[in-house]
């Protein structure tokens, strides 16, 4: 397989741009994620695929739930916040504010549009990213005339 032809292909899927966040106690990490996608209607799946050498992985690994908090169209500067690693300061992680979500507890940025907290049901422990299954278990919107950010709106790549 050529390995150029590969990355350009692999690059052609879409992606959104997502900021995931889990709290395992006073440990709270948040992260920007693309690889994500809804995985069954009944119950409610989704999958995401997570960084093994990140502090988000940690935590879910701990605390097995998380929240994905859906970024709109215009909030790059949000998703390139999220590239590194934060700990909350004042109510807020990178600057942004944060509450905690009602079911499962991980931070939900109360600036984004849409949020959901998702219980992790299976996971696939395979390269250099492990694939989480979860149930979502909660969601709310805040804006619902919101477009959502994909990959493609922004000048970045994540894939290949």
């Amino acid at each position: 397989m050529d390995p150029e032809i590969k990355k350009k292909v692999l690059r052609e899927l879409t992606y959104g741009l997502y900021v995931v966040t889990a709290a395992n106690g006073d440990d709270i990490a948040a992260g920007t994620v693309t690889w994500l996608s809804q995985a069954s209607f009944a119950p409610p799946l989704v999958m995401i695929a997570v960084r093994v050498d990140s502090h988000l992985h940690a935590v879910v690994e701990r605390s097995r739930a998380f929240a994905v908090n859906i970024l709109a169209q215009g909030e790059q500067d949000i998703a390139a916040a999220f590239f590194a690693a934060g700990q909350p300061k004042d109510g807020c992680i990178h600057g942004y504010r944060f509450e905690a979500g009602p079911v499962v507890g991980a931070p939900l940025l109360v600036d984004l549009p849409a949020w959901f907290e998702a219980r992790v049901t299976d996971t696939v422990v395979r390269g250099d990213h492990t694939v989480y299954v979860a149930e979502v278990v909660s969601a709310g919107m805040r804006n619902p005339q919101a477009r959502p950010l994909s990959l493609r709106d922004t000048t970045w790549s994540y894939g290949g």
